[in-house]
């Protein structure tokens, strides 16, 4: 029961063989690299990403209190 014989691997690589074909293997492995590749790209790009400048700092002198209405200059 431990571990598979060679004529276990040699079945289930004839299996997978008729089910995928022999072109589809290749197929997919490349087109798996391609995502990898795209993947670690994106990921890249988010490192190397500016900081938005529109954003809003928060000042002291503008809080408003719950209930009270904030005063229009």
């Amino acid at each position: 029961m431990g571990s598979f014989s060679i004529w276990h691997w040699l079945i289930v690589l004839v299996v997978v063989l008729l089910l995928f074909g022999r072109g589809k293997i290749p197929e997919l492995m490349g087109d798996m690299a391609k995502g990898i590749k795209s993947f670690k790209k994106g990921m890249a790009e988010d490192d190397e990403a500016p900081v938005d400048p529109r954003t809003v700092e928060h000042r002291v002198d503008e809080t408003v209190e719950p209930g009270v209405k904030a005063k229009k200059s």
